[in-house]
């Protein structure tokens, strides 16, 4: 009777884990990466949607919706593999909150920032790839008032190889010029104080 109930509790322990354990390990291999890749929600147009902004110390290691290798601060990109570096998620006093990361994937690198303008007006940004050659790309950022999570980023550039490595800088001020928040892909993360 004993022997009975073990297997019958084994089986409902089963019969739950099971679909938990499939639905958690999504698709494997390249052509798996490929096929979420093209369902994912991040491939939205520049300054659309993101479900979350995703907290420094929660993106060590992890992959994120494009496929890409997340690591805060620097590491060396797997020349196979993309990578992102970001900075951590700083929030102003006025409500908004930005992340700036740099990506390289392939042969491309561009800047990103992630925002939350939950300030009730318009902003305007200012994203800026800085390459380790010197030169820069910068791209404009309008920020509507909005408490949904939103993205702005830079167009890809080829990837130049040299001393040092890419930084991104996000800059968000008011419509009459005052700066809020400086975000970058290389910011220290903020002291308790």
């Amino acid at each position: 009777m004993n022997l009975r109930m073990i297997t019958l509790a084994g089986a409902v322990v089963l019969a739950f884990a099971l679909p938990l354990a499939v639905a958690s390990a999504g698709p494997a291999g390249q052509a798996g990466r490929e096929k979420a890749r093209a369902k994912s929600p991040a491939k939205a147009a520049r300054g659309g949607s993101r479900e979350l902004l995703r907290p420094a110390g929660d993106a060590e290691g992890a992959e994120d919706a494009t496929g890409l290798d997340t690591v805060v601060g620097d590491a060396p990109a797997d020349p196979g593999r993309g990578s992102v570096r970001c900075g951590p998620e700083l929030a102003s006093p006025e409500g908004l909150k930005a992340q700036t990361c740099v990506l390289e994937q392939a042969r491309s690198s561009w800047a990103r920032t992630y925002y939350r303008n939950a300030t009730g007006g318009p902003l305007t940004g200012v994203l800026t790839l800085m390459a380790p050659d010197g030169r820069t790309l910068q791209t404009d950022c309008p920020m509507a008032a909005s408490d949904d999570p939103k993205m702005c980023e830079t167009p890809h550039e080829p990837t130049v190889r040299g001393h040092g490595s890419y930084a991104a800088v996000a800059e968000i001020a008011s419509t009459e010029g005052n700066l809020l928040l400086r975000s970058g892909s290389n910011s220290p993360s903020p002291t308790a104080g």
